[in-house]
């Protein structure tokens, strides 16, 4: 397999994408900044997500990053979000144990600090740097911490603990669908690998109430293949409607947000033959779940998770409902509940670091190209003079002006040779170019050039300032 990995962090650095924070002064490893194509494509990707979700008539929430001890006493995060470091005594790097457990070929993953230490001694576990035995471990909490507040390291409880109001804003009805988009942070042992693990990062999350005795959303049906690899070891190949029939996703709210899951994905650009459903085994659950499946995408040759699905139950609302001064209990069909919750977690970063690995690629002549749908491309075309000659200018200026008025998502470039020009556009995943050459002086038509395969034609500067533009160019 060709690995792009190093090529996209060169160029997301050099065109414009992200780059590491701070690097004035050296850098800060879990930081990373998004430079003006990033932002673009983070918005795109964001949008994606938001308009597929209000097909589920979902609610939009935006609460504070700061969040007050009691909610996360409550939640179990300040006792139980946490993770076992490992500090090598010669080197001095820190590593989660999860990670030097891969690295010595132990597939064991212990459920607290006793089995670690049990771990420790019976491997010798080497460092994975300098090889050095580890010895030193120790419980880690993940979160960050500001006199009696937290910096959230999720965005699922701002939801939560306004339960009450987004039930009375939706009428008294389940199931109920609350999305939020927002920072999430994490103090993260061993950043690493740019977007992928972060101390600061980008989510979108759905938290979608339930009656527990109605499990169930829309009806499934028959998409597109998809690759879930249960915790039992026997990979399934279909769709997820056979999927929930054969009971390998026995809840049915469940398998409609993975279902859900692989749509948004795949318009935003992530191919289902970079694409697996994996259960987490029961040992790996976070604190809150009784059943979790990780949306991975590939990265060259290894898998990360991008999207996680979990059946939360009650737990949240339970826990609020009893440290709170508010009951988090409804009334359905005379019947006292707390609701279930089904919660997909999108975890926006690593979804943009895996759509720009999976999507470049590299034509004969060397040049690098990234493959990005026009929806979640940050510019849809780029307008060309052919040269820099006064009439040409002002004529492609002109258009370029007309044609913002249509679509703002377009770019105009004079700097340099056309064929530099086509090159760039490519590598930042421009899905069309258009030049005003001389003929266009003579008879108003302009050259447009497909990024993908290459080929110019010739079209009317009327017809492409119409309401057909967008049929146009396709």
């Amino acid at each position: 397999m060709i690995k792009m990995y190093e090529d996209i962090i060169e160029i997301a650095k050099r065109r414009g994408f992200f780059w590491p924070s701070f690097s004035i002064y050296g850098g800060f490893s879990g930081f990373y900044d998004y430079g003006p194509l990033g932002v673009l494509l983070k918005d795109n990707i964001i949008k994606i997500w938001k308009e597929n979700y209000l097909q589920d008539s979902t609610a939009f929430l935006d609460t504070p990053n700061l969040t007050p001890e009691p909610v996360f006493k409550a939640s179990g995060h300040i006792d139980r979000f946490s993770d076992i470091a490992c500090e090598c005594t010669k080197c001095k790097n820190k590593f989660k144990l999860e990670t030097v457990l891969k690295f010595n070929k132990i597939e064991k993953i212990p459920k607290n600090l006793k089995e670690g230490l049990e771990l420790v001694e019976e491997f010798k576990l080497k460092c994975p740097v300098c090889g050095t035995i580890i010895k030193n471990i120790s419980d880690f909490n993940l979160m960050f911490k500001a006199n009696d507040m937290y910096l959230r390291p999720e965005t699922a409880q701002g939801i939560f603990v306004n339960f009450k109001l987004l039930y009375n804003y939706n009428k008294g009805k389940l199931p109920m669908v609350v999305g939020q988009v927002g920072k999430g942070f994490r103090n993260e042992i061993s950043p690493r690998q740019s977007l992928i693990r972060l101390k600061e990062f980008n989510q979108c999350e759905i938290e979608a109430f339930f009656d527990p005795e109605h499990l169930e959303f829309k009806e499934l049906y028959a998409y597109s293949e998809i690759k879930l690899l249960p915790n039992n070891g026997n990979p399934f190949y279909g769709n997820i409607a056979e999927a929930y029939d054969k009971k390998i996703i026995p809840n049915k709210a469940l398998a409609y947000f993975v279902l859900k899951t692989q749509v948004i994905l795949n318009k935003i650009g992530i191919d289902n033959d970079k694409l697996r459903f994996r259960q987490h085994n029961p040992d790996e659950r976070a604190h809150y779940a009784s059943d979790s499946w990780d949306a991975e995408a590939i990265i060259d040759d290894e898998w990360f998770e991008i999207v996680g699905i979990a059946n939360r139950t009650n737990f949240d609302l339970k826990n609020h409902d009893r440290e709170s001064r508010e009951s988090m209990k409804i009334n359905i069909d005379n019947r006292e509940i707390i609701p279930y919750v089904i919660e997909p977690s999108y975890g926006i970063d690593r979804i943009i670091i895996s759509l720009l690995t999976q999507s470049v690629y590299k034509r004969d002549n060397g040049y690098n190209v990234l493959k990005l749908d026009s929806r979640v491309s940050p510019f849809h075309l780029a307008i060309f003079p052919l040269m820099k000659k006064e009439k040409l200018v002002d004529k492609a200026k002109n258009f370029y002006s007309e044609l913002l008025k249509n679509d703002k998502y377009i770019i105009y470039d004079d700097v340099g040779s056309i064929g530099k020009r086509y090159a760039r556009q490519d590598e930042i995943g421009t899905p069309y170019c258009i030049t005003v050459d001389f003929q266009t002086l003579e008879d108003d038509t302009v050259t447009i050039r497909c990024r993908d395969s290459m080929k110019q034609e010739r079209k009317k500067i009327s017809d492409l300032l119409t309401n057909k533009y967008g049929e146009i160019i396709q």
